[in-house]
């Protein structure tokens, strides 16, 4: 059996590709200002400075959006945590740490984004909005504790950002705001951009170590929780998000899960051995499941939505 290549020899084999991706993130990535993105004439003084505080009428957004916004805020808000978390499983020496650092500066500017959008418009309540963000702050990212090293790591980054982007774009779409699908949009590309930067790196982290890469992605997708899992009321926002097409299983599938795997040919690849076959196979069959949940969870999905307008109808006019 081939011995395991060490974290410390595979981020060495890595920092060429790291660098290259480097360079090519920052000839790609766009220089743009939050505040650029935000409506400054809607604001108005809350009542500690004489003005009026949050009252649920002043906001414009549906419940759906607000779950939406206020979940994909509190997942940026974390980046303490994602930051501690990928700094120690990848390297703050050389193009590793100049990538960890502009990834975590690019991330930031996405919460400052949306919170200065939310409060400037009254979008939802920003007391209970800070409330939500000191305990999911304080918690910090949720992850599962057998998760670690720089394979587990950049697997889990891949589909996460890749996951991240689709909520925020839809999320712009049902604000029913220009300026907010705008502001969301110029989020959804970073995040698309960072997506490939961890995707390229994985690549090569499966053409260097084939059977420790595939154990590690197989691990990460059969168990993948999105990084807000800790936050309050984060399942039953989960639901209603899924329920209303921000992101459901099908999406977690079609759009994150299988493109990322066709992208590294997962299952035409002819270079894993014994263990690598076995964790590929593992895959497959959990594939095969999550494709039986999608059905299940949309034929759910109909169901409730049929006795929604059928309750509706029965009410008068």
């Amino acid at each position: 059996m081939t011995k395991d290549l060490t974290q410390l020899e595979i981020l060495t084999e890595l920092q060429p590709v790291a660098e290259q991706n480097l360079n090519r993130h920052l000839s790609l990535a766009r220089e743009w200002h939050p505040h650029d993105y935000i409506p400054w004439d809607e604001g108005r003084n809350f009542a500690a400075l004489g003005g009026q505080d949050w009252a649920p009428e002043q906001s414009k957004l549906s419940e759906v959006a607000k779950v939406a916004m206020i979940t994909n805020l509190l997942t940026e808000d974390n980046l303490p945590s994602y930051h501690r978390e990928i700094a120690e499983n990848f390297s703050q020496d050389g193009a590793w740490g100049t990538w960890v650092g502009r990834w975590t500066a690019e991330e930031n500017r996405h919460g400052i984004a949306i919170r200065d959008y939310l409060v400037v418009t009254r979008g939802v309540d920003p007391v209970a909005l800070e409330q939500a963000r000191m305990i999911h702050m304080t918690n910090g990212v949720s992850a599962p504790d057998n998760w670690g090293g720089f394979l587990e790591s950049v697997t889990y980054v891949t589909f996460q950002e890749l996951a991240t982007r689709v909520s925020h774009r839809n999320t712009g779409k049902v604000c029913d705001d220009p300026i907010a699908d705008r502001m969301l949009q110029r989020i959804a590309a970073d995040e698309n951009l960072h997506m490939i930067f961890y995707r390229n790196m994985c690549g090569a982290g499966i053409d260097l170590a084939p059977d420790q890469a595939m154990m590690a992605i197989t691990k990460i997708l059969t168990h993948f929780i999105m990084p807000g899992a800790g936050m309050p009321n984060f399942r039953r926002n989960g639901v209603l998000m899924a329920k209303h097409g921000i992101y459901d299983l099908r999406q977690h599938l079609e759009d994150v899960v299988a493109p990322v795997l066709k992208h590294w040919n997962i299952f035409e690849r002819n270079d894993f051995g014994p263990r690598g076959e076995q964790a590929r196979e593992e895959l497959g069959v959990f594939i095969e499941k999550l494709e039986q949940d999608v059905l299940k969870f949309e034929e759910q999905r109909d169901r409730m939505f049929a006795r929604e307008a059928a309750k509706a109808a029965l009410q008068p006019a």
